[in-house]
């Protein structure tokens, strides 16, 4: 053996025994901490968004003592205010008129002054009634003005206002005073006394104008599970529409299909074994019908979303901005999320992107059910967008965001992290193909959305809204229901009115329907309404003449008119409808986004009852109308508790005026038929239960803008495409050998709920 070989071996064995060691410091040793890089500061805003911010907690106090001081009036605090007194019901961010915003974003124009919107409850004068005032300028108010006139023709009726907590904490007190009166009753129905049954209510509150009587049901409460799946079968009519909480009454109880003037007579019926009584056993919490508690103990994590070098978007006071997009974000605390000033590339698309309200309407054969039409947003949307899990609602490295409110108070509540933002990879291809002829190659990109969500819980329901932002130009819209199915007392024929889920309990089927406004503005203001699709024209084929063919062509059409543009919720609408651009792209066509809309709704009520015109906006899956600043939304929280007589009357916005190069607002009506089931108990899963729609680029671009992606990845046979700068997948392993930092887990959510009454359940 020669010395050149011995020292080649020599040099082997040293390798190896390096390696060796290497191997045995570094094993069970963590990876490292995945390292932030410093983003690309996209956002040249200035401050600009900050005209559409939502009220800041220091804002809210200046405006409830500038009203203390200067309204001549006493004003009692809402959360213990009765309906004899004056309050401040809420106060919100008055957003100022679009031409002003406009003139100051893009036209350099001054910035409008800062003004807040307050709602008052005046129930200690002559005329009771709510008066809505926009108190100026922040941060430190100077002046009022009364635009309750302005906005509705008149003042609001005191009927109208919404139901407070202190309203409903002095119905629970009379509830339980009645109850008292049947105490061999409930005990034998119930094993209660009455005091640990949960009481819900439902809406609207009677059967005309003026009317303030409501239908509240009684179920089991059991801590630490959802009281909804455990109703009893009592349910109480109780008349509330008195200034005076004295003269409040129960007018009316039903029990099993039977109705009585009082708990009194109810008691007496029983007494003298004229009742069909229900022995239900109250249940216990390791049993209970709908219990969410694990029933196995957890298992290995699953897989985990996270940013090897940090969140590629950014976020600058209320404005986000990710690859091309900025987008301005709030929270309206009845309607619930908002977006504004939505533009691409710096091109904006959309001036307002908002929720306007979600209908739940029900059946039942208990007096209850069968009148509940919910309209959530005079409960309160984004009042009740609560906190968010992390790792479970949203991402577990989300970012995270607080929102303030006040409501009911003159103290302003923060539900914090109750909105989250985050990058998504959906795991599929946004665009992709592989060539298998004529040159080898793949090409494609992955698709990977910005997403913003908040989560309502609005009594037994949780709607997640989320707003999501493609690489592709497109925005897509949407909400899943979740939660806890509203139920009725099992009796008589009630299979007629949804499924039997429990030993008592049905399962009421109810309607979602969801609204949003949509302000596009395509290339300017001034955008068109285009329609097309595809039909069938019989030819004789060109090269037979013996012959014919179903040729399809496009038809295309601008629709003239709103009557024209106001599709009714069952009837044929063309499958391609865009908002169009005078202006032209690179080919010749209208500059346009697409409406693309996901919806399963049926008729929301016949146009015949005497509450339909409340909530007539369920009439049309979509109508466009000319934007007018005078027709901000297409309800009011003020329609729940008058339906027969509605603030706000959607259908008046539609009157045939043109809508040829106007400033144009799409609205927007999505949902879905919900006849519970067994699998819907303990939740509704989101599975099946999602609606949206798209806001996609019709002929916007030249091509499709996700080609500039620097995530896109192309390969052909000739390359390496293991080599990092030929393909980078290839890139991936050393990029990302490294864990996520992951903040401890923390939740408050808890913590605003001693204070902040729920909205309905007692």
């Amino acid at each position: 053996m020669n010395m050149k070989t011995v020292l080649i071996l020599l040099v082997l064995a040293l390798a190896t025994i390096f390696a060796l060691v290497c191997v045995l410091l570094t094993r069970g040793r963590a990876p490292s901490t995945c390292q932030h890089q410093p983003r690309e500061q996209e956002d040249t805003d200035d401050g600009q968004s900050l005209v559409f911010a939502d009220l800041t907690p220091e804002e809210m106090v200046q405006v409830v003592r500038y009203l203390q001081g200067n309204l001549g009036v006493q004003l009692v605090d809402a959360s213990r205010a009765k309906p004899s007194d004056n309050c401040i019901a809420s106060v919100d961010v008055q957003v100022p008129a679009k031409a002003e915003v406009l003139r100051f974003l893009d036209g350099g124009g001054a910035r409008p002054p800062r003004e807040a919107l307050a709602v008052l409850y005046f129930g200690n004068q002559p005329d009771p009634n709510v008066t809505e005032y926009v108190v100026g300028p922040l941060p430190t108010p100077a002046y009022h003005r009364d635009v309750t006139v302005q906005k509705y023709g008149g003042k609001v009726p005191y009927h109208r206002r919404p139901v407070t907590g202190k309203e409903y904490v002095d119905i629970n007190t009379l509830i339980q005073q009645e109850l008292r009166k049947a105490p061999r009753f409930l005990d034998a129905c119930c094993e209660s006394n009455g005091t640990d049954l949960a009481i819900l209510t439902t809406a609207p509150r009677g059967f005309k104008s003026g009317d303030r009587t409501t239908w509240f049901v009684l179920f089991h409460g059991v801590a630490g599970t959802g009281y909804y799946l455990s109703p009893v079968g009592l349910e109480v009519l109780v008349e509330h529409g008195d200034l005076h909480v004295s003269c409040w009454r129960l007018h009316q109880v039903f029990y099993n299909g039977q109705y009585f003037a009082s708990m009194g007579d109810l008691e007496d019926a029983f007494v003298a074994n004229l009742l069909e009584v229900i022995r239900i056993k109250k249940p216990q919490a390791k049993a209970v019908l709908g219990s969410m508690r694990p029933r196995h103990p957890p298992g290995s994590p699953g897989p985990l979303q996270y940013e090897p070098q940090g969140p590629r978007y950014s976020i600058r006071d209320n404005r986000i901005t990710f690859q091309g997009w900025s987008i301005t974000f709030g929270m309206n605390p009845n309607s619930g999320p908002r977006l504004f000033d939505i533009r691409y590339h710096g091109e904006r698309i959309v001036y307002e992107l908002s929720l306007q309200e979600a209908l739940a309407l029900y059946s039942s054969n208990c007096p209850g059910g069968m009148s509940t039409r919910y309209l959530d947003g005079s409960f309160g949307i984004g009042r009740f967008a609560y906190e968010l899990v992390r790792g479970l609602d949203c991402p577990y490295t989300a970012t995270y965001v607080d929102r303030h409110y006040l409501a009911e108070s003159e103290t302003p509540k923060t539900n914090q992290n109750s909105l989250c933002i985050f990058e998504h990879d959906a795991a599929l291809p946004l665009r992709r193909h592989f060539s298998d002829s004529q040159s080898l190659y793949y090409g494609g990109l992955r698709k990977k959305t910005l997403v913003i969500r908040a989560i309502s819980t609005l009594i037994n329901y949780d709607y997640i809204w989320d707003f999501m932002f493609h690489s592709s130009g497109a925005v897509e819209v949407q909400v899943h229901a979740t939660g806890y199915i509203s139920s009725s007392f099992l009796h008589g024929q009630g299979t007629d009115y949804g499924n039997r889920v429990g030993p008592h309990t049905l399962g009421t089927m109810h309607l979602h329907h969801i609204h949003y406004k949509v302000d596009l503005d395509v290339d300017g203001q001034l955008n068109s309404l285009e329609t097309q699709d595809m039909e069938y024209k019989l030819v004789k084929d060109p090269w037979s003449m013996q012959n014919t063919i179903e040729r399809p062509y496009l038809r295309r059409e601008r629709l003239e008119r709103e009557d024209e543009a106001a599709f009714l919720l069952n009837a044929p609408m063309p499958r391609y409808v865009s908002f169009a651009s005078p202006k032209p792209n690179k080919w010749g066509h209208p500059r346009s986004y697409r409406i693309q809309i996901t919806s399963f709704a049926g008729e929301h009520l016949p146009t015949s009852s005497p509450m339909e015109r409340s909530i007539s906006w369920g009439r049309y899956q979509l109508a466009v109308t000319r934007r007018k600043e005078e027709e901000p939304t297409s309800t009011s929280i003020y329609n729940q508790n008058d339906p027969w007589t509605p603030t706000i009357v959607f259908a008046d916005f539609i009157n045939n005026e043109t809508i040829t190069n106007e400033d144009l607002v799409a609205w927007i009506s999505v949902g879905f038929l919900h006849v519970p089931h067994a699998e819907d108990v303990p939740n509704t899963v989101t599975v099946g239960n999602g609606i949206g729609f798209f806001l996609r680029p019709y002929n916007y671009f030249d091509e499709d803008p996700s080609v500039d992606s620097p995530d896109s990845v192309y390969f052909s046979s000739e390359q390496d495409t293991g080599a990092c700068g030929a393909n980078p997948l290839a890139c991936l392993p050393p990029a990302v050998a490294c864990a996520p930092h992951l903040p401890p887990f923390h939740y408050g959510g808890f913590l605003n709920l001693s204070l902040a009454p729920l909205p309905g359940g007692l």
